[in-house]
């Protein structure tokens, strides 16, 4: 994936996967990888900024709990109802981006 799609989007992403209930990192990013068959590969380096800042904006909340299969513990993250309202405006705004792009390539499909 062109990783300037993944990091215009990112935020979509996290708050799609959150939505199914709390989960730490390591657990989003293996769930992004088993839904899109390997599509998204959410590496630390822009997992981990994008849910802190999440967490700064208040889109999510965490918290540290035990490990589930023991040693340190690990953060977990859920969504707030604002994160759950943001969600919803980015589903949509991504709707309309999509839409209004498709009809940019119906418009120019066969010239070439």
């Amino acid at each position: 994936m062109e990783p300037n799609l993944l990091k215009g989007h990112l935020d979509l992403i996290l708050l799609s996967i959150l939505e199914g209930g709390p989960m730490y990192g390591l657990e989003i990013s293996k769930q992004a990888q088993v839904e899109t068959d390997g599509y998204f590969d959410l590496r630390v380096g822009s997992l981990y900024p994008a849910l802190h800042r999440l967490e700064q904006s208040g889109a999510v909340e965490g918290e540290f709990r035990p490990a589930p299969r023991g040693g340190a513990p690990v953060k977990y993250y859920w969504l707030t109802e604002d994160g759950q309202r943001l969600l919803a405006r980015k589903r949509e705004d991504f709707r309309t981006f999509s839409t209004h792009l498709q009809a940019l390539g119906r418009r120019y499909e066969g010239r070439g």
